[in-house]
């Protein structure tokens, strides 16, 4: 081997190992989830809740509260399950409060208007705990029969990732073939 194609061999190692350091690390920055905080119609006392199931919530991503005449107090999960309003962790009251989701567990908000909390203006989020991406894909599950798969949300840093690394390798495959 000539001493050309050793060192765009050593240059091709150093930047597969640094393609293969940067996969490892999560891409996607902090969203933000706008929740617009009123009190919900008598028969959808579950409708925070309901929304905040159907989003993922991670370290560092925020909600900005829109409301008025109203107060969003964060709240320990005793005063979340008993509507009290005495001893708030934190208040909001200027209309339009960001609250950042900066550690993993249960973060509980209530109203601090009278009735409100009884009448569901209430929220619990989740925030999932940091993790990096794997390597690879979890196995697939077939649903039941009967029922409707639900699509997982999409990444499109991994499918990136997933596709320079393809090329990447079929790249050194090439040099490594022509080298010998």
């Amino acid at each position: 081997m000539n001493t050309n194609m050793a060192s765009l061999l050593s240059i091709l190692c150093v930047a597969w190992i640094v393609v293969l350091a940067v996969m490892d690390t999560p891409v996607e920055g902090a969203k933000q989830f706008k929740v617009g905080w009123h009190e919900p119609n008598p028969n959808d006392t579950a409708f925070y809740n309901q929304w905040a199931a159907w989003n993922r919530f991670q370290v560092g991503d925020s909600l900005v509260f829109e409301y008025q005449n109203d107060t969003v107090l964060n709240v320990e999960k005793w005063e979340y399950f008993h509507c009290d309003s005495n001893d708030p962790i934190n208040t909001f009251d200027d209309g339009n409060s960001t609250v950042i989701l900066d550690s993993p567990g249960a973060f509980y908000f209530i109203s601090g208007t009278e009735d409100h909390c009884q009448n569901g203006q209430k929220l619990i989020v989740e925030v999932m705990s940091p993790h990096t991406i794997p390597n690879s894909p979890p196995p697939i599950s077939i649903p039941p029969q009967g029922s409707s798969p639900l699509s997982p949300p999409t990444s499109h840093s991994s499918g990136v990732s997933s596709s320079i690394m393809a090329l990447f390798t079929t790249f050194l495959v090439l040099v490594l073939l022509l080298a010998s």
